[in-house]
């Protein structure tokens, strides 16, 4: 496949996303027996698990600005490391502090990787011009149903949990490698830039230019909205099959798994949509996420809340990959390591937030009036998609000056 000079190829940002999912599969299938490692209630676990994010947002704001300066190189190491603080937790989690200094590392290496691996998608599609964003996307929730599963057969054997992080590090260091061999044929635009000469200074010029935080911070906000609802689910899917639905432990895990499922075959069937009907696609989206939701907000058995858990799924699926096409489409490669890295700091503030909106809630209304709080986030971020894309994409300012005619047709379809 060819791609555009300073592009990334569609396979590496496949493996970066591959790898990542792996990760947080294994990751979610062995909380229970890292908290037994380490000797912690529910309580303090939760608290433990709040460095996880501590730890993520300043690396993330910070991680754009080194992809823009050296490349894919920098997600090749994230990898690595992302691999090797997994491991270091499950070796050395043996108590509330170790395991929270553990799990802050493991937080930065994450959200570090996250802005690294979508700004290789962004790249990726932009230089092919295929829908590689949401297909990659897609390989993450698929790997994290084939981690989570895995690392659970494992576990049910059992096999030490430092295992399966053991497994989950040779592949982040199998994707790394990968990357490293495109970096060393598909060099960023930055770099280039920095060998000198006119060009490399209008790429530098321009990737300046590009890089305005009003529109970045719009789109980062609707994906703050979309992660919000997409975490509620899988957070308190499980809790709400055993709580209102009566679900057994065997029943309630199925929650989480379907919706991941479906996440996963939602963003293949649906890649081939791309940036093209960016707004068509997170109207209808968020539509049928609202409409999934307030059918479990409502519902009473198994089947049914499994049902509004798989629509609710299938609607937040193409919300959060859409905005990122929106970016890959409008930032050019001297400045997408920075745009990324802004949307999504924004974005990952609703991914925290979601599970503690539903908790509120549910200690004011019980669990069913928490779903239809957020329902009514979902068609919040419905309502909200057209104006505010338009809004970000009419003020011209977060495009290369010489894309002009690209940025003008993706602004006819926001429009």
């Amino acid at each position: 496949m060819s791609v555009e000079k300073g592009g990334t190829r569609a396979r590496t940002a496949y493996a970066g996303f591959a790898a990542f999912g792996a990760f947080w599969g294994v990751w979610g299938a062995s909380v229970p027996a890292i908290r037994a490692q380490a000797g912690l209630g529910d309580g303090e676990l939760g608290t433990a698990l709040l460095f996880i994010g501590a730890g993520a947002l300043p690396a993330m704001l910070v991680t754009g600005r080194a992809v823009d300066r050296w490349g894919l190189r920098v997600a090749a190491l994230l990898l690595v490391t992302l691999g090797a603080a997994g491991t270091l937790v499950a070796v050395a989690g043996r108590d509330f502090w170790s395991l929270s200094a553990g799990l802050a590392l493991l937080g930065a290496s994450s959200g570090a990787a996250d802005v690294a691996i979508n700004s290789a998608a962004g790249s990726a599609e932009r230089a092919s011009g295929r829908p590689v964003i949401t297909r990659a996307h897609g390989t993450f929730s698929a790997l994290v149903v084939v981690g989570s599963l895995s690392a659970g057969l494992l576990g049910a054997l059992g096999v030490p949990v430092v295992v399966p992080f053991l497994l989950v590090a040779v592949a982040t260091t199998g994707a790394a490698l990968s990357v490293v061999a495109d970096a060393r044929v598909a060099p960023v635009a930055a770099g280039a830039a920095r060998g000198g000469g006119r060009h490399g200074d209008e790429v530098s010029r321009a990737g300046g230019r590009g890089v305005r935080l009003f529109p970045l911070l719009v789109v980062g906000g609707l994906g703050a909205l979309a992660f919000a609802v997409e975490n509620a689910h899988q957070s308190w899917g499980a809790v709400y099959l055993a709580d209102v639905a009566d679900a057994g432990p065997a029943l309630a895990s199925a929650g989480p798994a379907v919706f991941a499922a479906v996440v996963a075959l939602t963003r293949f069937a649906a890649g081939a949509f791309g940036s093209r009907y960016a707004t068509t696609v997170l109207v209808s989206g968020a539509v049928t996420a609202a409409a999934g939701t307030l059918l479990v907000s409502g519902a009473q058995s198994v089947p049914v809340v499994l049902l509004g858990l798989a629509l609710a799924a299938a609607g937040t699926a193409v919300l959060f990959p859409t905005l990122m096409g929106v970016v890959a489409a409008q930032v050019g490669e001297a400045a997408r390591g920075r745009a990324t890295s802004v949307v999504a700091t924004v974005a990952y503030l609703g991914f925290l937030a979601g599970p503690v909106y539903v908790g509120r809630w549910a200690e004011a209304t019980g669990l069913s009036g928490a779903m239809t709080a957020v329902a009514a986030l979902a068609a919040t971020l419905a309502a909200l998609s057209w104006p505010a894309l338009r809004s970000a994409v009419r003020t011209g300012s977060w495009w290369d000056p010489g894309d002009l005619h690209h940025a003008k047709k993706i602004s006819g379809r926001i429009s």
